[in-house]
């Protein structure tokens, strides 16, 4: 059960509407790294939570994104008042709106113009927000790790919209926002490392002869590092030792019935090429007469 207590979590502070930076900061309200799809993805991930720590976690961490996507949508509706107060009312001409909503950058004039000034779970861009920003697999040690990239993520996005403003009220506000992710992120790093062991994700172990085996398969500009090197890898370059590591012919194979394999063999016959033919082809025939003589010329110099 919710309770809402109408006081934001951060007192915010606008010193003037601005439209373009209003739709900028729509990507932290609906888009990928944004709070609606944070608070999903963790209140979620809580649901299905066995450990009674992790739960309590994540349910707290979750309503806390909440709390941080009304932050930002009543930025958004701040930001964009002036603008909306005009286009409602309809105070100036055609085209003197037309610019003022989609000046500074906000080329999502959709925004305002559907959504009256209102923040819209869109991104910057206007594409509506979406479940499918939601990656949760339902294992704590690769969700954990998800939701630590997540939060980085959007620690940096933060910290780009904090570079687009001179607002100090916004900028003041988008900076509790930004160290909130870093809370967040010890939060999960912790809850990741109490879980002994942790790595590999999951619970199968991987195959020991491949675990610690680095693979130089990208030529030219090789730099060594921890990465692949040291007394935990085993570094392979040499193409020849990169194929059918497993110790076959690195050739596929399947076991077909006699009834497939029959239908296998009657449709390699039915589709085979040929290779000694040479067709015409439609692009043969739209060349001038001159090019298909010379065309032939050149085949027929190059046989024996």
């Amino acid at each position: 059960m919710f309770s809402h207590n109408k006081r934001l979590q951060y007192t915010l502070r606008v010193n003037e509407t601005n439209p373009g930076l209003a739709n900028l900061m729509l990507e932290q309200f609906g888009g990928p790294q944004g709070e609606l799809a944070a608070a999903c993805r963790y209140f979620t991930q809580a649901i299905a939570e066995d450990d009674p720590g992790r739960k309590d976690m994540l349910f707290d961490i979750a309503t806390e994104e909440l709390s941080h996507l009304e932050v930002i949508g009543t930025m958004v509706a701040m930001l964009n008042k002036g603008a909306k107060g005009r286009l409602a009312e309809g105070v100036d001409s055609e085209a003197e709106t037309y610019r003022s909503i989609t000046g500074a950058g906000n080329d999502s004039h959709l925004t305002q113009v559907l959504y009256g000034g209102g923040p819209a779970l869109v991104n910057s861009a206007g594409v509506p927000w979406t479940a499918a920003y939601i990656d949760s697999i339902g294992e704590p040690t690769a969700d954990l790790r998800s939701n630590i990239a997540a939060e980085a993520r959007a620690k940096i996005v933060y910290e780009r919209l904090i570079n687009l403003t001179d607002d100090p009220g916004v900028k003041e506000a988008l900076g509790f926002l930004m160290t909130r992710e870093i809370a967040h992120q010890k939060s999960f790093e912790k809850a990741l490392y109490a879980i002994t062991p942790n790595f590999p994700p999951g619970k199968l172990p991987g195959m020991p002869e491949f675990t610690k085996v680095y693979f130089d398969m990208s030529k030219g500009g090789e730099v060594r590092g921890p990465w692949n090197q040291g007394p935990q890898w085993e570094f392979v370059a040499d193409p020849e030792d990169q194929m059918a590591v497993d110790g076959g012919d690195g050739e596929p194979a399947i076991q077909l019935t006699p009834e497939e394999e029959t239908a296998v063999d009657a449709m390699a016959a039915r589709t085979a090429s040929d290779p000694a033919s040479d067709p015409q082809t439609g692009a043969e025939l739209g060349m001038s007469e001159e090019a298909v003589l010379d065309e032939l010329n050149d085949q027929l110099t190059k046989k024996p």
